[in-house]
């Protein structure tokens, strides 16, 4: 067994290398938290220095509106997408059903070398100098008619005076359709075609001879428009 003075210098010795390696431990410790603090201050530092460069750097708000309200302004309207209705052609216009002057004016020349066709003595039949009379020109006065269906003509029947008055009125307007039928052959529309008889209220010639009454059994064809009221 150990002496006391042996087990003394044992337990200083050992004691002490126990103290020294706690005094290392914590010195070491001290140590590097010394130089931890440090490191992470500075790094808390840079990074605070970076975020003010960045705010530094960064353009005030006024700045950055007037660019975009520059952007803005440079931009391009908008255009719409929508597509344009459809216009509607302007209808045509509608050709006329009337003539103008100087066709009105044609048909009167081609109504006066047509002229008034003649009928025998109590008769209504056409006679050929009667149809040679409407033959006259009629052709051209259908063409002309066909293209304006509004425009009428008048053929008035005569009759001279001798018989009542009943009797001629018949008479002349059987004289007025002869004519009508002839005009409708040569191909004038009927539509345009009308009768009316006279009978011998109307003669062209008041002496009481054949050859007067000769000139009042007649037809004569008038356009409708200078028809007297």
């Amino acid at each position: 067994m150990l002496d006391k003075n042996t087990l003394g210098a044992v337990l200083r010795h050992t004691g002490g290398e126990y103290i020294n390696k706690v005094l290392e431990t914590t010195f070491m410790t001290e140590f590097r938290n010394l130089l931890i603090l440090p490191l992470a201050m500075v790094t808390v530092l840079g990074v605070g220095c970076a975020k003010k460069n960045l705010a530094i750097q960064r353009p005030p708000q006024p700045e950055r509106t007037a660019v975009a309200a520059n952007r803005d302004a440079a931009s391009p309207p908008l255009v719409s997408r929508t597509a344009p209705e459809p216009t509607a052609p302007a209808p045509a216009a509608a050709p006329s059903n009337y003539p103008d002057k100087a066709t009105r004016d044609r048909i009167d020349t081609l109504l006066a070398r047509i002229s008034d066709a003649y009928f025998d003595y109590d008769k209504h039949t056409l006679r050929p100098d009667a149809i040679s009379t409407l033959q006259a020109d009629s052709v051209e006065l259908r063409d002309i008619l066909k293209q304006y269906p509004e425009y009428k003509l008048v053929i008035e029947g005569h009759a001279d005076e001798r018989g009542s008055e009943e009797y001629n009125l018949g008479l002349g307007d059987a004289r007025a359709v002869s004519a009508k039928n002839y005009l409708v052959q040569v191909g004038i529309p009927s539509q345009q075609l009308s009768v009316i008889s006279y009978g011998k209220d109307k003669p062209i010639c008041e002496e009481h001879n054949e050859a007067c009454w000769q000139k009042n059994r007649r037809i004569h064809i008038i356009a409708a428009d200078k028809r007297p009221a």
